[in-house]
């Protein structure tokens, strides 16, 4: 059994909500080079000249890649014969205030969704999954909400044909529209439970983006040309790029039902991993 103290974590997770918040994922920013190189709309293509160049300067100068710094997402991979001592939760969201606090962050979270009042630094929400191993992998992902509130949830009936659900998926992101900041990343989840397609969903996001699994990268790929056909392009005013990816997970469901749900990312998705 391997022993991990929850002052490490707390540590870990403070550098990776600085990280996370301030320098662009590398697989992010070649995607949105790449879409740069392709465009051929002189509008679309400074915008996405102008993205490219505040991902560099927040990472030069130490500032947030975006206002919105999201509500910060962790998600744990804690290994079988791995032990914390401590209080893991309270661990958490000591390093996710630190962190915050630390880099002029954003506070961006209140206590109550009703009665909303004053926001602060936590708690963050944590995903939590046992894998085998002694060690614990930590992801965090601030999630902004103005691509959160585009999420979209639908309980197909188990006949439901292929075309169905792509058409769900493209649509969603029609929906969103330029309001959400594209170019985006969609994440979709399929199965589970509705609760269970949703995280999924975010978890997609997670997925580096040349990291597609062979058994959905014809899915994701095409799902990817329907979704740039509509033109929304960077910021929504037109071009090639509506979307840089699209990410899918599964999961068994029952025999009863077939969950669907989309997740969407604005260009700034954000996430850095430590492994202790």
């Amino acid at each position: 059994m391997r022993v991990i103290r929850a002052e490490k974590i707390s540590q870990v997770i403070s550098d990776l909500c600085l990280e996370a918040n301030l320098v662009l994922r590398r697989d992010v920013l070649s995607a949105l080079n790449k879409a740069y190189a392709q465009e051929t709309n002189r509008q679309a293509k400074d915008i996405l000249a102008a993205i490219v160049k505040n991902a560099r300067l927040a990472k030069k100068e130490k500032l947030a890649i975006c206002q919105d710094t999201g509500l910060p997402c962790v998600f744990l991979e804690i290994g079988q014969e791995a032990m914390v001592v401590g209080d893991l939760k309270k661990a958490i969201n000591k390093g996710v205030e630190a962190g915050y606090k630390k880099g002029s962050l954003r506070n961006s979270i209140v206590r109550d969704p009703l009665a909303r009042g004053k926001s602060g630094y936590q708690p963050a929400l944590i995903h939590t999954d046992i894998v085998p191993g002694n060690k614990l992998k930590i992801t965090v992902m601030p999630k902004g909400f103005g691509c959160e509130n585009k999420t979209q949830l639908k309980m197909f009936k188990p006949t439901a044909k292929i075309e169905e659900i792509k058409k769900f998926i493209v649509d969603a992101v029609k929906t969103a529209g330029p309001d959400a900041c594209p170019p985006y990343v969609v994440g979709v989840g399929i199965g589970g439970s509705a609760d269970y397609a949703v995280f999924l969903a975010k978890k997609a996001l997670l997925k580096k983006f040349k990291v597609q699994s062979s058994k959905f990268k014809v899915l994701e790929n095409d799902l990817l040309k329907q979704v740039n056909q509509l033109n929304i392009g960077p910021m929504g005013l037109g071009g090639k790029t509506t979307a840089l990816a699209v990410n899918i997970e599964t999961y068994p469901t029952h025999i009863a039902g077939l969950p669907v749900a989309v997740n969407i990312s604005c260009h700034a998705l954000r996430s850095a991993t430590a492994v202790i």
